[in-house]
């Protein structure tokens, strides 16, 4: 199978398929497009939990990177680690590792959208045998001091060392709450408009910027590579998912892994609807058209953290409010009666297919 998440088919078939409701308390599960479950209490309120993974980007504090390690870290190269090659492939896999950041906002990202407030996380660090403990508590810290940002609680989890691994895992486990009539379940219906937040692919330019720098300087000025390396202090969703709340948003989404089309088609898959949406329309940096087009990424299916699909019933109001808070937002479609998943561009017609892997894997 390829890097990344598994494909639509396989996840209905052999992941989702077997699984049983069996508890009332479930409001909402497992299901394409959704991130989060969500159960009950018998107060009023909902518990809202998901969880994240990642391999972890460890900080270097080296003189050669002065001040940006503490900003944009990079991989630690591991002595004597290998590149593993599969059969009939040129250059390995590639999954590329994530900042603790990241991987929080990610997970705070799922509880948004379910309209949760987050509370907490549980942290599970996977670690290989050659770290040691100033690693963990350097770890630790980071994890705390991120804690603090955003107003959570580390509420346990489970620290391993595994000679199975040779990168840092993370596992988190978010926790939130909600009041049960909160609860944003998919009320999308055919005929609503379809928004989008500030813009797409923010997170995998981040990240490739970071990770091509050198050559991305070779081609571009310097300030154009450091605005897109910075584009991480986009990647929350949390702002524009309470102002949707507030305007009586249909459905959420945010866009993640597989990018903006991945997103739009599990939105309308969850939905059980159809969808019209005009390319054109889809907001785009121009840091992200340079970046991508000197990485070879299509931008449209670039991890697209920071970016939140909305549909609602008024979007122009939708889009209005956002903007008045001060959050980007463009509409770029509306759902439909049909089936159909619909792009124009232009005078162009073709269908959407079902959403691939994401371009950040891609060899290089």
């Amino acid at each position: 199978m390829k890097v990344g998440k598994v494909s639509e088919s396989v996840l209905k078939r052999s992941v989702l398929k077997p699984i049983r409701k069996r508890r009332k308390e479930m409001l909402s599960g497992t299901g394409v497009g959704g991130d989060c479950a969500i159960f009950a209490l018998s107060s009023g309120e909902a518990i809202v939990t998901c969880m994240q993974e990642g391999r972890l980007m460890l900080p270097e504090y080296s003189g050669r990177l002065g001040n940006r390690a503490e900003v944009n870290p990079v991989p630690v190269t591991i002595p004597g680690q290998e590149e593993v090659k599969r059969v009939g492939e040129e250059q390995p896999d590639r999954t590329p590792a994530k900042t603790l950041e990241q991987l929080v906002v990610k997970t705070m990202n799922n509880l948004a959208v379910s309209g949760a407030e987050a509370v907490g996380i549980q942290l599970t660090l996977l670690l290989p045998t050659h770290m040691e403990e100033p690693d963990i508590k350097s770890i630790m810290q980071e994890a705390e001091v991120l804690a603090e940002k955003y107003e959570i609680q580390i509420m346990g989890g489970q620290t391993r060392i595994t000679e199975l691994l040779s990168d840092v895992m993370v596992v988190l486990t978010g926790y939130g709450k909600v009041s049960v009539d909160r609860v944003p379940l998919s009320g999308v219906k055919s005929g609503m408009d379809i928004v989008v937040s500030k813009w797409i692919g923010l997170e995998g330019t981040f990240m490739l910027a970071r990770e091509h720098r050198e050559s991305l300087l070779s081609r571009y000025p310097a300030y154009l590579v450091e605005e897109a390396e910075s584009f991480h202090k986009y990647l929350s969703v949390g702002a524009e998912a309470r102002v949707a709340m507030v305007q009586g948003v249909a459905a959420m989404h945010d866009a993640s892994e597989g990018g903006i089309f991945a997103a739009l088609w599990e939105l309308a898959e969850a939905a059980g609807v159809g969808m019209t949406v005009d390319m054109k329309a889809l907001p785009l940096r121009q840091e992200t058209v340079e970046v991508c087009e000197h990485c070879n990424r299509n931008p449209y299916e670039l991890l697209s953290g920071g970016s939140l699909v909305m549909a609602a019933s008024d979007g122009q109001a939708l889009v209005e409010a956002l903007e008045t808070a001060g959050i980007p937002a463009t509409l770029v479609g509306h759902t439909t009666d049909t089936k159909d998943r619909i792009l124009l561009n232009g005078e162009e017609v073709r269908y959407m297919d079902r959403p691939r892997t994401d371009e950040i894997y891609k060899c290089v």
